[in-house]
């Protein structure tokens, strides 16, 4: 079953309709670590390889050393690499910046000016950098790039037709709804015509197709059971994370939430380009659900929790058998 509210385009008042593409953003991190898992399963990688010996000289400097950091901290977000994404931090900035394009050493080479903000495997902190460099290891392991891996392994295989890669293109496929971003000082602006900094796994997707894939996952059609049992294996978060995330721990790709109603579920939230979706799954595979947002109320961060724990309450609704 699919539930929609409000509009598709705020000028037009455009209806919205079910199907509606949307930016994953950060799900795909589930879809990486999918990937990373297979190729363990298949004795190409371990997850002990330090980053050094499968991308040799590639983090390095300012106390940043790939021999210290493993594939299973870069999935954790242990690795301690600090995150320097670009970001969009006005309406201007968006105008001016909105079509810039990144090659994925740019994006490693910005995090490299940094300290990292922790000894690997001394804490937690969100790291897309850590992603990108999984990207790079699976691209350096099968000679393919990222996107076209997750395509063959995953996206082929369980039919999720309506998951696409994008790419560097701005612009999504229809059906889908404008994107819109909360700046400071209440400025709303449309920003659905944009280039994501990592392109290498820039896909859109459905409430459906995501749904499909959980499932999936959960419900053993991906990885054997071995593997599966390395991704549900949590570590604690960051006390800013445990504040979207309350009582969540992260595994491998995947983030462990407590339900109301007793027990946990499986997730992997994405928010970008205006786009913010959040997802669970129970832990057999057999309940799904997905919210997609086509606003980022990203102005202050009451409105970001605000935001976030009303996506929350209605997974967890959806996920909670009837009273």
């Amino acid at each position: 079953m699919v539930a929609t509210s409000g509009v598709a385009d705020l000028r037009t008042q455009r209806p919205l309709v079910p199907d509606s593409y949307f930016r994953m953003a950060s799900t795909s991190k589930a879809f990486v670590a999918t990937v990373i898992l297979q190729l363990e399963e298949e004795g190409r990688l371990s997850l002990d390889d330090t980053v050094e010996r499968r991308l040799p000289g590639v983090v390095q400097g300012n106390g940043n050393d790939g021999s210290k950091i493993t594939i299973r901290q870069l999935l954790q977000h242990t690795s301690g690499i600090h995150d320097d994404y670009p970001d969009f931090s006005s309406p201007r900035d968006y105008y001016k910046h909105r079509y810039d394009v990144y090659q994925p050493q740019q994006l490693v080479a910005r995090a490299m000016r940094h300290r990292p903000d922790f000894q690997p495997g001394q804490g937690w902190a969100y790291s897309n950098t850590g992603y990108l460099l999984l990207d790079m290891i699976i691209e350096r392991i099968t000679g393919n790039p990222v996107h076209q891996e997750i395509t063959n392994r995953v996206i082929r295989p369980l039919g999720l037709t309506h998951t696409r890669w994008t790419g560097t293109s701005p612009t999504l496929p229809r059906p889908h709804a404008d994107a819109y971003q909360l700046f400071s000082k209440g400025a709303l602006v449309n920003v659905t015509e944009q280039v994501l900094n990592d392109s290498g796994t820039s896909f859109v997707s459905t409430t459906a197709d995501i749904n499909r894939f959980f499932r999936s996952l959960l419900g053993g059609r991906l990885l054997r059971p071995g593997q599966l049992e390395q991704m549900k294996q949590t570590v604690a978060v960051s006390k800013d994370a445990e504040r979207l995330w309350p009582g969540g721990r992260y595994g491998l790709g995947l983030v462990q939430r407590p339900l109301s109603c007793g027990g946990s579920y499986w997730s992997h939230e994405g928010g970008d380009g205006g786009y913010v979706a959040l997802n669970g799954v129970t832990d057999d595979g057999t309940r799904s659900a997905v919210v997609s947002m086509s606003t980022a109320r990203s102005d202050r961060e009451e409105n970001i929790l605000e935001q976030e724990n009303a996506a929350s309450a209605l997974i967890d609704h959806a996920l909670c058998p009837a009273q």
